[in-house]
């Protein structure tokens, strides 16, 4: 279930310089103190504090590829917490969870630590089907199941992957339709040289031979 949600250039700017502020101090409690209060999603249960949630689409519109959560994932309690699955209620999407760059196991939020979700290097939420998650400027709800918590919901903005969440957004991204290939074609008139260079060649065999 989705909601239209209509934000400025005001909040936009505030939620990403939240988000780097966060993924600088991601490392511990540090990054709670900084003091920011971004218009955005963020939800408390218990030990667990969500912040700066967000589902980043596709960049072009109508453009069909996989979307990406990305969030920050604190934990204040005194044991880890191991991010367990992440769900989208009300669509058919599944999210892959893949921990961060050199990490293998589970995505561990440790213990009056935190985690990154998005961006390089850090653990990422993958919806596969992300075209049929969420349409952008709609509120997704979005839900964090933890090993000890349990289930840890909120409504996150939908944005396309430009301008500030570029860096955050899916890492695979088709071109858009009606695009240029990449690969570039040979110049016109070089297959031609290389004809007529070859008949050139062959008429003067020829005529030494005879």
């Amino acid at each position: 279930m989705s909601r239209s949600l209509r934000r400025g250039a005001l909040a936009a700017s505030a939620l990403v310089f939240s988000i780097a502020a966060l993924s600088a101090c991601a490392a511990g409690n540090d990054a709670q103190t900084l003091g920011v209060k971004p218009d955005n999603a963020a939800v408390t249960v218990d030990d667990v504090k969500i912040q700066n949630a967000l589902v980043i689409t596709q960049p072009h519109q109508g453009v069909k590829g996989p979307a990406v959560v990305s969030a920050t994932v604190f934990n204040n309690g005194s044991a880890p917490q191991t991010l367990d699955a992440i769900t989208l209620p009300g669509t058919s999407a599944t999210v892959k969870l893949t921990p961060a760059a050199g990490s293998t196991g589970p995505i561990t939020v440790p213990a009056l630590g935190s985690v990154v979700i998005g961006g390089a290097g850090n653990a990422t939420a993958t919806i596969e089907n992300g075209t049929e998650a969420a349409r952008k400027g709609d509120a997704q709800e979005v839900v964090f199941k933890l090993s000890k918590t349990g289930d840890v919901g909120l409504e996150a903005f939908v944005v396309p992957a430009t301008s500030y969440f570029k860096e955050y957004g899916p890492s695979v991204v088709p071109a858009p339709p009606g695009s240029s290939p990449t690969a570039s074609a040979p110049a016109e008139g070089e297959h031609g040289g290389e004809a007529e260079h070859g008949t050139d060649a062959s008429a003067e065999a020829t005529t030494a031979g005879h």
